[in-house]
C-alpha cells in the first residue's frame, strides 16, 4: 500500500453557481430610439388628412392623453420604415442583445406604433406602450418597470426630463441626446454608464430649413420697377426692399409648413429624405415655434407698405397652404398652381411701389413660370424614377407622363417667347426705348434658355427648382448678364 493509497477521497466536484442572467435593458423610444416625436407625427398626418380634425384634438386631450394618442393612432397610417433612427444607439443596442441581454421597448407611444416599430427592428424581446386606459410616461412608466422586474432591477436608456425616476430607480442608466443640464442632472443622481450626446443643430441647418436661398425668386417683385423703367426711383426701391423681406419671410413660414406636413413623402424622395425635419436632424417642434414668428416679423414689415401689398401677401400664404394641404397632389391643377404662386411675386410688387402693371408681363410670366413649373415636376419624376419608382412621392404623376409634360413645357416656354416678341413691337416700347430695336436679342436669348433648360432637364440634370439652377448655372449667369447690357444699350 502506497501513501497515495491512503489520501481521502476528494468527492464529486461540484459546478460553479450558475451565471445570472444580465439585467433587462429597457429603451425608451421617442426622442432616444428615433429622432422624432411619434405623436406629434401622428397629429400632422392627421391634420394633413383632414384640416377640420384639428378642432377634435383637444375635446380627445379633454379625456386624457392616452384617449388622445388612442384616436390619432386609430386614424392615421404612418410609414414607420422610413423614421429617422439614433444609429449610435442602434448599434449600442445590437451589441447588448449579442452578450445575452434582454431588450424591452417601454414608451409613451401607443402600443400600435410601438409594437410595429419593434417588429420591424427584430431587436426587442417585449413591449410596454400606451393603451387607450394607461399612458405609460414618467411615473406611470416606473410603476409597471418596478412591477415587472422587481428586485433583479433593470437598466434604462431615455432622453426627456419625465424619465429622471426612472434613470435614478435603474441600476445602470443611459442618456440619448439630452439637453446637457438634464445630462449633469442625471450623473449627479443617477448611475449613468452611457451617454450618447445631443448634436446641438447648427445655425446653417435652420438657414437651410428657411431656404433662404428660394428668396431668389423675390427678385420678381422689382420686375414692375424695371418694365416702367424706374430705376432711379428711390421711394419705389425702398418699398421693393421692404416687400423684398417680408415676402421672404412669409415665404420662409411656408416652406417650414410645407416641410413639416410633407415629412414622409420626403423620405420617400431620395433628396429630399435629407432636409433638416425629414433626417431628423432637426425638431419638427422647433419648425412649429418658427413658423409663427416668421409670420408675424413679415406683418410687421408690411406695416411699412400700402395696405395692397398685404392683401396680395395674404392671398399668396392662403393659396400656398392650399396648395401644401392638397393641390399640389392633383396633376396640371399643382403645376398652374406654382406658376400663378410666381406671377404673384409680381402683383406684389407693383402693390409695394405703387407700380402700374402690364398685361404683357403677366401673360408672359405666366407661360414662362408655367413651363418651369412643369420641368420641376419633369426632373423630380425623373428622379424617382432613377431610383426604382414610378410615380412621384406625394404628387399625381407617374412616369408614363413624361411625354405629356414634356410637351406641355416646352410649348408653355415657347408660348413665353412668342408674347416677349409681339410685346416688343407695340408702341409702348417704342416709345420708352430710344433703340427699341436692340430689345430684340432676348428673344432668341430666352429661346436658347429655355431649351437649355429642357434639354438639362430630360437628361435628369436639373436641380429641383430651375430657378436655383439658373442662380448656379454659368451659361444662365451669362444670358442674364447679356440681357442686362441689351437693356442699357437700349436705353
Amino acid at each position: 500500500m502506497t501513501d497515495l493509497d491512503i489520501l481521502p477521497s476528494a468527492g464529486p466536484i461540484e459546478p460553479p453557481p450558475p451565471k445570472a442572467p444580465p439585467v433587462p435593458l429597457v429603451v425608451d423610444l421617442d426622442g432616444t430610439l428615433v429622432r422624432t416625436n411619434l405623436l406629434l407625427e401622428s397629429v400632422i398626418a392627421l391634420v394633413k388628412q383632414s384640416l377640420l380634425t384639428v378642432f377634435l384634438l383637444p375635446l380627445w386631450l379633454m379625456r386624457g392623453k392616452a384617449v388622445l394618442k388612442e384616436e390619432v393612432t386609430r386614424r392615421v397610417k404612418l410609414d414607420l420604415s422610413v423614421l429617422p433612427l439614433n444609429v449610435q444607439l442602434l448599434d449600442h443596442l445590437r451589441r447588448k442583445k449579442a452578450h445575452g441581454h434582454r431588450l424591452i421597448l417601454a414608451t409613451g407611444t401607443h402600443e400600435t406604433l410601438a409594437r410595429r416599430i419593434a417588429d420591424q427592428l427584430g431587436l426587442f424581446d417585449d413591449v410596454l406602450a400606451t393603451n387607450g386606459r394607461h399612458n405609460l410616461t414618467g411615473s406611470n412608466k416606473l410603476t409597471v418597470l418596478r412591477h415587472r422586474f422587481g428586485a433583479s432591477g433593470f437598466d434604462y436608456a431615455g432622453n426627456a426630463m419625465d424619465d429622471r425616476p426612472i434613470w435614478c430607480a435603474a441600476r445602470q442608466a443611459t442618456v440619448v441626446d439630452a439637453p446637457s443640464r438634464l445630462v449633469g442632472w442625471a450623473k449627479r443622481n443617477a448611475n449613468v454608464t452611457h451617454v450618447f450626446p445631443r448634436q446641438k443643430p447648427p445655425l446653417w441647418l435652420y438657414v437651410r430649413a428657411l431656404r433662404l436661398h428660394q428668396w431668389l425668386k423675390n427678385i420678381l417683385l422689382f420686375a414692375p420697377l424695371v418694365a416702367a423703367l424706374r430705376f432711379t426711383d428711390v421711394g419705389a426701391l425702398t418699398d421693393l426692399m421692404i416687400g423684398f423681406f417680408a415676402f421672404g419671410l412669409c415665404a420662409s413660414s411656408v416652406y417650414l409648413v410645407n416641410d413639416i406636413i410633407d415629412l414622409e413623402d420626403d423620405r420617400l424622395h431620395p433628396n429630399k429624405r435629407n432636409r433638416p425635419f425629414a433626417s431628423g436632424a432637426l425638431p419638427v417642434s422647433h419648425g412649429l415655434i418658427l413658423v409663427p414668428l416668421l409670420l408675424a416679423a413679415s406683418a410687421a414689415l408690411c406695416l411699412f407698405l400700402p395696405w395692397q401689398f398685404a392683401a396680395v401677401l395674404a392671398l399668396y400664404y392662403a393659396a400656398t397652404l392650399a396648395y401644401t394641404f392638397g393641390l399640389k397632389r392633383l396633376e396640371a391643377i399643382d403645376i398652374v398652381t406654382l406658376a400663378l404662386l410666381y406671377t404673384t411675386r409680381i402683383f406684389a410688387g407693383a402693390a409695394a411701389a405703387q407700380l402700374p402693371l402690364s398685361v404683357w408681363l403677366l401673360t408672359f410670366s405666366i407661360f414662362l413660370f408655367l413651363s418651369l413649373a412643369i420641368a420641376k415636376r419633369y426632373a423630380e419624376l425623373m428622379l424617382m424614377h432613377k431610383n426604382g419608382k414610378q410615380a412621384s412621392a406625394g404628387r399625381g404623376y407617374r412616369f408614363a407622363d413624361l411625354p405629356i409634360l414634356r410637351s406641355m413645357g416646352v410649348g408653355s416656354g415657347y408660348v413665353a417667347a412668342v408674347v416677349l416678341a409681339v410685346y416688343l413691337d407695340t408702341p409702348q416700347v417704342a416709345a420708352a426705348y430710344a433703340h427699341p430695336h436692340i430689345l430684340w436679342v432676348f428673344v432668341p436669348v430666352l429661346v436658347l434658355w429655355l431649351t437649355r433648360v429642357w434639354i438639362k432637364t430630360g437628361r435628369a440634370e436639373m436641380h429641383d427648382d430651375p430657378l436655383v439652377f439658373a442662380a448656379r448655372d454659368r451659361v444662365s449667369l451669362a444670358f442674364a448678364v447679356l440681357s442686362g447690357t441689351v437693356i442699357g444699350l437700349a436705353l
